[in-house]
């Protein structure tokens, strides 16, 4: 991925909502099977990482994107922004 087209992945996601929180648990396989599904249906989501949580965002954010097979596009404070490219709905087009 281009830093243009993080860019613009960014400015995407400055008005979406956080829609998964990951908290003290961590990072488990039903949460990573949500976030997947919710990447196929839109393609760019952000998490929010609480403060009890034990790993950084940026960890956290590495492992979802491993697991996932998505993109880490940044991460902000305690933000996580991802993306994956939807195989049946896509509706970003990347510069």
């Amino acid at each position: 991925m281009t830093s243009k087209q993080r860019a613009y992945l960014r400015s995407l996601a400055a008005n979406t909502d956080t829609i998964f929180q990951i908290g003290k648990g961590g990072v488990k396989d039903e949460t990573a099977y949500q976030i997947s599904n919710a990447l196929e249906a839109r393609e760019l989501i952000k998490i929010r990482v609480l403060e009890n949580c034990d790993l950084s965002a940026r960890e956290a954010g590495e492992d979802l994107a491993r697991r996932t097979g998505a993109e880490l596009v940044c991460t902000i404070g305690s933000r996580i922004v991802l993306y994956r490219e939807s195989k049946d709905s896509k509706r970003i087009f990347l510069p």
